[in-house]
């Protein structure tokens, strides 16, 4: 919703001030088709060439994003930790290996399954899982784990990030697609330098229209876009972090308790549940 709104008043003041200005914006939407079909058309082409098949399709699974809610909330913030809440408690009262089960077949287990919201979202679970088992099998100690679990966010965050980096090339690359618009409108109006000047001026306001296409398509409405998806990266990332925090903090010796609350100050402030909100969460459950 808010990313419709934003574009409603970017063009909506673009485009207003410009016809309070007295511009004829007739004059924009005749040339509109042919512009946006060589700006557009050339800049996809590039696009395709510039990134591997993955990256393209990773692209398009995530643009559909950025028109969505966040689903980093509060709510599902506290319903991760008091699934890890209940897991490390398992394995505190009843020792690591009554938690095998649960770790090997999270899809059965009731402690995963109690938790629909973040129990069912596969890089949750997996994550979770993956370290539990290594808790398990006593082999790796916290330092260990610690800088194994660094390497897969790290991963995580650049394979998450790499459409992000691609939007962002195409938007430095659509200004330069105006340019290439513009000079081509400049080359027709030079084809026909013999015409009367109302109609050289028309041709050589449509070649203008390119460049200003392109600065406009490039931070009005592509730049933004990737802006928007790269700060829910940065949510994605934020929730293995805490995942992490949690899960080193248990290994250190903390109790369950205590180490939901090392998981909970990594989180961002806008998101992060109070102390007594998320108490009283995990004990109701």
């Amino acid at each position: 919703m808010f990313v419709v709104i934003g574009y409603l008043v970017a063009m909506g003041c673009i485009f207003g001030g410009y016809m309070i200005h007295g511009g004829n914006i007739a004059v924009v939407l005749h040339a509109l088709p042919i512009e946006m079909m060589v700006i557009g058309g050339g800049a996809l082409g590039a696009f395709i060439v510039n990134n591997q098949p993955k990256v393209l399709k990773a692209t398009l699974k995530m643009l559909p994003k950025a028109f969505q809610g966040s689903k980093y909330t509060k709510a599902r913030y506290m319903e991760l930790m008091a699934l890890l809440y209940d897991i490390l408690q398992k394995a505190r009262k009843d020792g690591l290996m009554s938690i095998e089960k649960d770790v090997e077949a999270p899809q059965d287990s009731p402690i995963f399954q109690a938790y629909p919201t973040v129990g069912r979202d596969h890089h949750v679970v997996e994550f979770t899982t993956d370290y539990l088992r290594m808790m398990v099998s006593g082999n790796l100690n916290s330092h260990e784990i610690e800088a194994l679990m660094d390497s897969e966010i790290e991963t995580h965050h650049q394979e998450s990030h790499a459409p992000v980096a691609a939007i962002a090339r195409l938007a430095g690359g659509l200004p330069a697609f105006g340019i290439v618009a513009a000079v081509l409108g400049v080359v027709n109006t030079m084809g026909s330098v013999g015409q009367p000047p109302a109609v050289l001026g028309a041709m050589i306001g449509s070649a203008l229209v390119g460049t200003f296409l392109g600065i406009l398509l490039a931070y009005g409405v592509v730049e933004p876009l990737g802006g928007l998806l790269e700060q829910k990266c940065e949510d994605g990332t934020k929730e293995l972090q805490c995942i992490k925090t949690t899960l080193l903090a248990s290994m250190q010796g903390y109790n369950p308790t205590t180490a939901i609350e090392f998981g909970r100050k990594v989180l961002f402030s806008t998101e992060r549940p109070t102390f007594s909100e998320l108490e009283s969460h995990v004990k109701k459950k």
